[in-house]
């Protein structure tokens, strides 16, 4: 017996935009799980063969060093949602991390009642087992910002996607009432690449599924970055993917103008005083 579940969308006006489904189909007879209505025809051999996606199965970060660092990270960030009261809190990886020491994140996010719960090496399926395992429980942020993908370099741009929405659909679950932010995964390496097409291709997937889901919003975050005849300045990323002071600031201005944005339209009118 094969059994399915996938996600339909409320109306927008619902408290929550997902609506789960269960199908049991006899042996031998399968269907896609994104469209479970339509038969997919699958050679004998090949039945046993499909795998699930790895970037939509929450997987802890492996401890190559031995050291136990990103679990005392993990552990560290669940202290701070008990301790602290933000009003953003940020998931993400490398890019994001580097950036929280930079003048423009001082300048922009500090401010904002901002925790970022952003690791250095995390790919979508970290992110999601962190995700599962407290990294949002006992905190409750207007908005989140979710990037990441671009250090899942060994998947396809599709299976990426799907691993950046399976976020969106878990953050949801914890977060109903919360903004979700996705800043475009940015283009690396000194010159074109094949990594630059497919995070371009990632982002491109990313906008098309999320289109239409409730509180929900991407957000280019990479202009100016390439230069007009192709390459990346070592000005604007150090090391060709990771962001100096200068690279930050590019990045961070357009998703603070968002951030702000939302927070001021969402901010409770004071009360007037009964006039004279």
């Amino acid at each position: 017996m094969q059994t399915i579940i996938y996600c339909t969308p409320y109306p927008r006006s619902h408290r929550c935009p997902f609506k789960l489904h269960t199908i049991s189909y006899p042996p031998g007879q399968s269907r896609s799980p994104i469209h479970p209505h339509a038969e997919t025809s699958l050679p004998a051999e090949s039945k046993h063969s499909t795998k699930m996606n790895p970037c939509v199965i929450p997987t802890p970060l492996p401890d190559l060093d031995g050291d136990k660092r990103w679990n005392s990270i993990h552990r560290r960030f669940i202290s701070d949602c008990r301790e602290k009261d933000p009003d953003v809190i940020v998931l993400g990886d490398c890019i994001f991390e580097t950036v929280q020491d930079s003048e423009a994140w001082n300048q922009y996010f500090a401010p904002l009642h901002c925790l970022n719960f952003s690791i250095r090496d995390d790919c979508t399926e970290h992110v999601l087992w962190r995700i599962e395992n407290g990294a949002l429980d006992n905190v409750n942020p207007k908005i989140v910002v979710l990037h990441v993908g671009t250090n899942n370099v060994k998947n396809s741009a599709e299976e990426v996607a799907e691993g950046v929405l399976a976020n969106v659909t878990k953050i949801r679950q914890k977060l109903p009432n919360a903004y979700i932010l996705l800043p475009s995964l940015l283009p690396r390496g000194q010159q074109p690449n094949k990594l630059r097409e497919k995070n371009a291709s990632i982002n491109d997937l990313v906008n098309a599924m999320t289109k239409g889901l409730y509180r929900v919003q991407t957000v280019a975050i990479d202009k100016g970055l390439v230069q007009s005849d192709g390459s990346i300045s070592h000005h604007d990323m150090f090391d060709y993917k990771n962001l100096t002071n200068a690279g930050a600031k590019k990045i961070l201005e357009p998703l603070y103008d968002l951030l702000s944005q939302i927070l001021n339209e969402n901010e409770p009118e004071n009360d007037l005083p009964p006039s004279e």
